[in-house]
């Protein structure tokens, strides 16, 4: 059945002892228990445990729902499984289905920031299971049961949902049924259909079949129109052979008795039953435009190369990554239960099923991300009938699913916890999967309440196209494009990109009636520097970071981006042609730094090369100002190879006489140095200087030199598994950002809000 990819055919890339390593190697299995409040002192111990604990113990108890306010109870949910159908490999027993169902926690955790445990209870008798699993109930928030053969697990899932007050959901059943209702609903809409009057053969009618027909009738479906099969053929009313009570539910009146009698005709064909089950010969019977969901896994009914041979006409999914329309679980349930546990859902219903499936099939229509792109190895999909069901990685998923499940289980009164503001809650869903998210949520926040006018400089460039529209489509303001109109269509034309929407403006210097303007700016700015009228003429024709740079100079812009085509150090001499520091600062780049929720912001990452202590003091004043910006009560770090003089070297005193001139500055923020990184940042080693002014571990840390500062943010990215943002630019009169040349559209959008958010400090 389509679950996270479970495939034998993934082994054709991954050996045997290679997954055997990976499980096993350093701490085996794939989860740990993290704790969440620090517990390094014997008074963090008392609170923790006891006496403390005794306080919010009495609190639950006279009011269990406080348990959701003073326990993880509220984002923990349990991953269930008795081993009776292991992804395909059949009744292996509980114990060899820890592995697996580890994995489902972990992805949990990785796509919807759902903390998750996996149990295996080791009975098969349904009795057992339910009675174990419904005296659990205090601990979790909801019930994900994974790999229970049918009929038990209708049973189960059924008899726990009748006793428990929280969701409980099989996946195998559900999952596969709103991912491919998802893709269902886009397929319909290529051929023209609707639900009243499709076709629909399901061949299988095990667990995951039978809740696909069921959801499908849920939306709409006719259910006159819906044939189930299995390996008996058609289940038709009247039949008893191999029939259950599941099964019978769905019989209609036929006289059709064989798959390929049904399958003549059909507009579609659900496949969750066995490799090879659909047969050219029924694929050519097929109506006009098919639309195929092959899903069983490891490998489908039919394989897409199969169909493509036969007719060209058709839309084809299956339950493999290999394959375009891969009907992937991991698109449902994380996202569906962050969206109930966040509302306290007391169940998960139909009509959040349904919201599921319809906010993917809708994300499947928008463009697509540089974060989805990137693993199309520069091919962008588009919504087509090779592109009707989002990918996992892409990052929209976990806004776009939670909130649609949120606002289902409010509006039909299963939620216990309504969200008032849905729109603050979808920034705090792309915060939780996304660090650089969070850090930015409040000055997307600010640009939203003050939209400003944006240059993107390198306007033809696709990267930037799209960023201009992710920004104009997050209502940050209007975002302006510099260069050829003509060539920016036709490129925008051919990579599906709408640049007629409202927020996209498009400037070509060479037919600006600003040029004249521009050009006496910066001729009065470069004369004595060398430059000659028409050199200065050239730069403002020819050079779009100096006709933007200009732009924001004059105000005819709040901020401007660069960088995609042309290095850093480069684009920062074009503007800085055109803009000088502001009075009183010093330009600096500063990153952040971003690592298991704590951020740390890094100076200078950018400008400078070996700065003196004058610099070093400047550069700690404008790290700590873009701290306070941010939102953060700057504990400011001038770091060093030494701590507090030893060992003692020249460069090291550099940095003590940076601390000396603050001093004499007086400076409204904590600092203090020299000291190395740990101290700095570990509190224990930092206890060990009681002198130290900082109040606690340091949030701005200022680097001796340019080659340590971008060093250690490097090397804190690749093997720190950090996040880092920037270099953002401090200190420029005017607001100008520069991304690296690398940058995805994702990372520009950031830089423009940044550029947005500095014009109006």
């Amino acid at each position: 059945m389509p679950a996270t990819d479970k495939s034998d055919r993934a082994m054709t890339s991954v050996t045997a002892q290679e997954a055997l390593d990976f499980h096993s190697q350093g701490r085996p299995g794939k989860l740990e228990i993290s704790p969440t409040k620090p517990m390094a002192t014997q008074r963090d111990l008392s609170l923790a445990y006891s006496p403390g604990v005794a306080v919010p113990v009495k609190a639950i108890a006279e009011d269990p729902q406080t348990a959701y306010d003073y326990t993880a109870r509220g984002n923990m949910v349990a991953v269930i499984s008795n081993g009776t159908a292991i992804l395909g490999l059949g009744n292996l027993g509980a114990l060899a289905s820890k592995p697996v169902m580890e994995g489902k926690s972990v992805l949990f955790k990785r796509f919807a920031d759902v903390d998750s445990i996996d149990l295996e209870v080791d009975t098969e008798s349904v009795d057992e299971f339910v009675n174990c699993v419904r005296f659990l109930g205090p601990s979790f928030g909801g019930i994900n049961l994974e790999d229970i053969k049918a009929p038990d697990c209708f049973i189960i899932e059924q008899r726990l949902r009748e006793v428990m007050d929280i969701p409980v959901f099989h996946d195998d059943q559900h999952g596969t049924a709103i991912i491919a209702a998802a893709g269902l609903i886009n397929a319909l809409t290529l051929t023209g259909r609707d639900f009243k009057t499709t076709r629909l053969v399901c061949n299988g009618a095990g667990a995951a079949a039978i809740a696909c027909i069921e959801l499908i009738k849920a939306m709409g479906f006719n259910p006159d129109n819906i044939i189930l099969c299995d390996t008996k053929g058609v289940i038709y009313k009247g039949r008893t052979d191999g029939m259950n009570q599941w099964k019978s539910a769905h019989a209609i009146e036929t006289d059709l008795r064989t798959l390929v009698d049904a399958v003549e005709g059909a507009d579609v064909f659900f496949g969750l039953s066995a490799k090879g089950a659909l047969s050219s010969d029924m694929v050519r019977s097929m109506a006009p435009r098919p639309i195929i969901f092959a899903m069983a896994n490891p490998d489908p009914e039919i394989t897409p190369e199969e169909v493509a041979e036969i007719r060209d006409d058709a839309i084809v999914a299956t339950g493999r990554s290999d394959y375009p329309n891969q009907v992937n679980n991991v698109l449902g349930f994380p996202y569906i239960f962050r969206g109930a546990l966040d509302v306290r859902a007391s169940t998960i219903n139909d009509a959040m099923k349904i919201a599921a499936a319809e906010a993917l099939a809708s994300l499947a229509k928008e463009d697509v991300p540089d974060d989805v792109a990137a693993a199309y190895q520069g091919n962008r999909p588009r919504f087509g009938p090779h592109y009707i069901i989002p990918v996992p990685f892409d990052p929209r998923l976990i806004s776009a699913i939670p909130i649609a499940v949120a606002k289902a289980a409010m509006e039909t009164g299963v939620a216990r916890k309504p969200i008032t503001d849905l729109a603050a809650y979808g920034r705090q869903l792309s915060a939780r999967r996304d660090p650089i998210a969070s850090t930015l949520q409040r000055i997307y926040e600010r640009v939203r309440r003050q939209p400003k006018r944006i240059v993107f400089a390198e306007g033809e460039e696709v990267q930037m196209m799209r960023s201009a529209v992710a920004y104009a489509n997050q209502q940050l303001g209007t975002a302006i494009l510099l260069g050829r109109e003509e060539q920016m269509r036709e490129t925008a034309e051919r990579e599906g990109i709408d640049l007629n929407r409202p927020g996209i403006q498009i400037v070509n210097a060479r037919l600006s009636k600003r040029v004249g303007a521009y050009t006496d700016y910066l001729y009065a700015r470069l004369q004595r520097r060398g430059y000659l009228f028409r050199d200065v003429q050239r730069l403002i024709n020819n050079d779009r970071n100096h006709f933007a740079a200009s732009m924001v100079a004059l105000g005819d812009a709040d901020g401007m981006v660069t960088g995609l085509t042309r290095n850093y150090s480069t684009a920062l001499e074009d503007v800085r042609r055109c803009i000088d520091a502001k009075p009183g600062h010093r330009v600096i780049g500063v990153s952040i730094a971003l690592c298991r929720g704590r951020t740390v912001l890094v100076a200078d990452t950018a400008v400078h090369d070996m700065p003196t202590a004058e610099e070093l003091a400047d550069i700690a004043e404008e790290a700590a100002g873009l701290a306070k910006r941010l939102g953060y009560m700057p504990r400011v770090a001038l770091l060093a190879y030494s701590t507090f003089g030893h060992p003692s070297g020249e460069r090291s005193e550099r940095v003590r006489e940076a601390v000396k001139i603050l001093d004499r500055r007086r400076v409204d923020f904590e600092y203090d140095g020299e000291m190395a990184a740990d101290v700095a940042l570990n509190a224990r080693v930092m206890e060990q200087y009681p002198f130290c002014r900082l109040s606690g571990t340091a949030n701005v840390l200022v680097m001796p030199a340019f080659h340590s500062a971008s060093i250690s943010t490097k090397m804190l990215q690749e093997l720190g598994g950090s996040m880092v943002i920037g270099p953002l630019l401090v200190g420029l009169d005017k607001s100008v950002q520069i991304a690296s040349m690398s940058a995805k559209d994702s990372d520009i959008v950031n830089m423009a809000a940044i550029a947005a958010y500095n014009a109006g400090t």
